[in-house]
């Protein structure tokens, strides 16, 4: 029975040459028979001899050999495939998926990347459109302004001239830009992991509104420092303070670090309304569109025609439907939300010897000019937000188009 294993076992490979022989080593020779794509390195390491001691060598091999005596021109073959013929589990299989895996990474930086200026350049463009009415809003709202809307346009051209309508305009834009880039691209990513989540078809009105309010949470957090700096700029004095670093390092110096978060909390409790109400409304009407007999038949045109179309006519919603939408969801916001950023104006101005809590500021503000107080400048910041809000979509919606965001 022995001897027949070995003869199959010589007979095995017979067709192939070994890679080394040592006929000394050992009482049966034995080589590895290996496919030529294998380096030179590996053919040098595994035909090194190998000795062997009379301590490694035990009894029971010893009468084997002197049993069995050594036969000439056997070999023990082991035939490594070559990459072509590995099964489906082996390391090169495993070293291909991960690279589709980071090759999906990448992907997807890529596309939060584009997301993030889709939303950048909108603010920036939204935001130089409107800022002579952001102006006149914050006069309203920060100096107490009392005179109408005519005579203080006329004010501050006869004063200060056309450039005294973009007064603040490049900080508003280094404060704008990164807070829509993270509002925009917080509220699609929320939404879809919603969306996963619940594993509906679509999105519900409950989610865009948890998805909206979640995405102005994020982007208040990390953007309300530049919002501060700008507001104590434009406050009385502020031109005194030497610009953005200027005031920054005052505030740092004479209030500390979290002088930067100044009216944080209604902050907060404006920006997650507001922002549920603005992505939220905006979301529903599109959605009641594209449902229609109208937007279904636009949306098959667009698939049809597919890349012969322009970047305007790509839009789902058409050019002139997505500016009324965006202008809709934005006055909606406005209106709901627009005590709170008064509040939170008056927060930002105060000192810190005599700074009172978000309620009693409310109180305070009641108390001096009525309820009507909380709505200071609401008409100038509707004539504000109305085109911003219209601007800031179509220019996102277009950004996305031009740049293929997923």
């Amino acid at each position: 029975m022995t001897t027949m294993l070995e003869s199959n076992i010589c007979n095995h490979h017979s067709h192939s040459l070994p890679i080394f022989f040592n006929p000394n080593s050992n009482p049966i020779s034995g080589g590895i028979f290996l496919e030529p794509t294998l380096p030179d390195s590996f053919l040098r390491f595994i035909s090194l001899p190998i000795p062997s001691t009379a301590s490694s060598e035990s009894n029971l091999h010893r009468r084997q050999r002197r049993r069995f005596p050594p036969p000439v021109g056997c070999f023990l073959s082991v035939s490594l495939p070559s990459s072509n013929n590995l099964p489906a589990d082996s390391k090169p299989f495993v070293l291909h998926k991960d690279k589709k895996v980071r090759a999906r990474e990448r992907a997807a930086v890529n596309n939060t990347t584009k997301h993030l200026w889709s939303g950048a350049i909108s603010a920036m463009v939204s935001r130089t459109c409107v800022a002579p009415l952001e102006r006149l809003k914050l006069e309203y709202i920060v100096r107490g302004e009392k005179r109408n809307i005519f005579e203080l346009i006329k004010s501050i051209a006869t004063t200060q001239g056309l450039r005294g309508f973009w007064k603040g305009n490049l900080l508003n834009i280094l404060r704008t830009a990164p807070f829509k880039a993270v509002n925009f691209s917080a509220y699609d990513t929320y939404r879809k992991q919603l969306l996963r989540f619940s594993g509906n078809e679509e999105t519900t009105n409950f989610e865009r509104f948890i998805a909206g309010a979640a995405a102005g949470v994020t982007a208040t957090i990390i953007c309300l420092p530049l919002d501060t700096i700008r507001t104590k700029i434009v406050a009385p004095g502020g031109e005194t303070l030497g610009g953005v670093i200027g005031a920054f390092q005052y505030m740092i110096q004479t209030e500390g670090i979290f002088s930067l978060y100044k009216g944080l909390v209604p902050s907060l409790i404006s920006m997650a309304p507001s922002s549920a109400v603005f992505y939220g409304v905006y979301d529903m009407l599109k959605s009641s569109y594209l449902h229609s007999p109208e937007g279904k038949q636009r949306i098959k045109n667009m698939h049809k025609h597919g890349q012969e179309l322009s970047a305007f006519d790509q839009l789902e919603l058409g050019p002139v439907r997505t500016l009324l939408h965006g202008a809709i969801a934005g006055a909606c916001a406005e209106a709901a939300t627009y005590p709170f950023e008064v509040v939170r104006r008056q927060l930002q101005l105060q000192v810190q010897s005599t700074k009172l809590s978000s309620l009693a500021t409310f109180v305070k503000i009641v108390e001096q000019g009525g309820i009507s107080a909380l709505y200071a400048g609401l008409i100038p910041s509707l004539l504000q937000v109305l085109p911003s809000a219209s601007i800031s979509y179509f220019v996102y919606e277009f950004m996305k188009i031009v740049l293929k965001v997923e």
